[in-house]
């Protein structure tokens, strides 16, 4: 996938450099089906502030994330400060695009792969998904090696079969940044194939992990949730996203303002 293809989907909204095209599950849905249908893959990455820390530091993030064909919110305050650009946006996440996602791709007869996390949650996964959407073709299913590699050949060799499956779409649960350098750059050499980062979204459908009850997830604090279940890995994400936070939402404007009266002044 080009960045020249990823111009051609209109921008809603760019946060820190970063642009979000789709405004919420309705219209992910009916862009990537229809992209499928016609044998054009695409990158779909679900941005939250975790990604924006790791666009700032890692340049290869950066540049995987600025190829994306699709970008939605993932978080509340993203779904915030695009409300500050007079952009109303819909949080999606890779949790909740995987069962619409798995219903559309049923429903459209189109073939659908699963990669990443491990092999036993992928097929309980698989196993669940197909209970509740029968006509549901799951074509390949792949766990990689502890330690996997996006960017080596058995990274090559894993697209591959997937391609060779049939598979038209590709939900990849590897975690960032590892799901979006698979995909970014799998995307590319495979691009009758839609890739999507979904995170630990297969996790929650075998089981191996626990999603935050919904009344975290519809008020904005799904990470409160994981915080609190997982201190030792997390807090200092979380503090690094709220540093981020902190800056876009307070010293930028800030930085602005003094601008632009700087160049009033001397005008």
């Amino acid at each position: 996938m080009t960045s020249a293809a990823a111009s051609q989907v209109k921008a809603l909204a760019t946060i820190d450099g970063q642009t979000i095209h789709i405004a919420g599950m309705g219209e992910l849905l009916e862009k990537t089906i229809e992209r499928s249908r016609r044998g054009l893959g695409f990158t779909l990455f679900t941005l939250n502030m975790d990604h924006l820390v790791k666009r700032r530091t890692d340049p290869a993030f950066r540049e995987a994330y600025s190829r994306a064909t699709f970008v939605t919110a993932d978080g509340a305050p993203l779904v915030w400060m695009a409300r500050r650009q007079g952009v109303r946006l819909e949080r999606t996440t890779g949790a909740d695009l995987l069962e619409p996602m798995c219903k559309a791709a049923a429903e459209a007869g189109l073939k659908i792969a699963f990669f990443g996390s491990s092999q036993d949650s992928l097929q309980r996964a698989a196993r669940r998904l197909k209970s509740r959407h029968p006509a549901l073709q799951v074509s390949h299913i792949e766990a990689p090696l502890y330690g996997f590699d996006p960017r080596s050949d058995e990274a090559l060799a894993a697209a591959a079969r997937i391609a060779a499956s049939g598979a038209r779409l590709c939900f990849v649960a590897l975690g960032a940044p590892k799901q979006e350098f698979f995909s970014d750059r799998m995307a590319r050499l495979h691009p009758g194939i839609g890739f999507m980062g979904i995170g630990a979204a297969l996790d929650f459908v075998s089981g191996d992990q626990s999603r935050a009850p919904r009344f975290f997830q519809n008020n904005g604090l799904e990470w409160a949730w994981r915080l609190a279940k997982d201190p030792g890995r997390l807090a200092a994400r979380y503090a690094r996203c709220a540093a981020v936070l902190a800056d876009l939402a307070l010293l930028a404007p800030a930085r602005r303002m003094l601008a632009g009266a700087a160049k009033s002044n001397g005008a």
